[in-house]
């Protein structure tokens, strides 16, 4: 049973929008941080969006503040991640990543593409 599996992504023109889609498994997912990362072709992976586990707060990467919008339904076991005005330098593999409160459990999910291109 895989923990963590992405989707949504996909070609967009810049301007456009997504929502990526995290859906957890085999763990209790209202114990765990959930966060968004991201890496583009020759460059490191960066933290994009992080909601806590505890109140929900969240934190963006300063690119992204006021584009991206990240949430989570605990009672779907999903965190989302929505993209507007999205710009070429969007463009990467996007990697969900659930870190435990209480323990050392650390899941990724496989990743998903996300190209925005005219």
């Amino acid at each position: 049973q895989v923990p963590l599996v992405e989707s949504g992504g996909g070609l967009v023109q810049p301007g456009g929008s997504l929502r990526l889609s995290c859906a957890a498994s085999g763990f209790s997912f209202s114990l765990y941080d959930m966060t968004w990362y991201r890496q583009a072709p020759g460059k490191e992976r960066e933290l994009v969006a992080r909601i806590d586990s505890i109140v929900g707060t969240t934190n963006y990467e300063d690119s992204v503040k006021g584009r991206f919008t990240i949430s989570r339904d605990i009672a779907k076991n999903t965190v989302y991640l929505e993209m507007n005005s999205l710009k070429p330098e969007d463009t990467a593999v996007y990697y969900c990543n659930a870190k435990s409160r209480i323990g050392p459990q650390n899941y990724w999910g496989q990743g998903t593409q996300v190209t925005v291109s005219s």
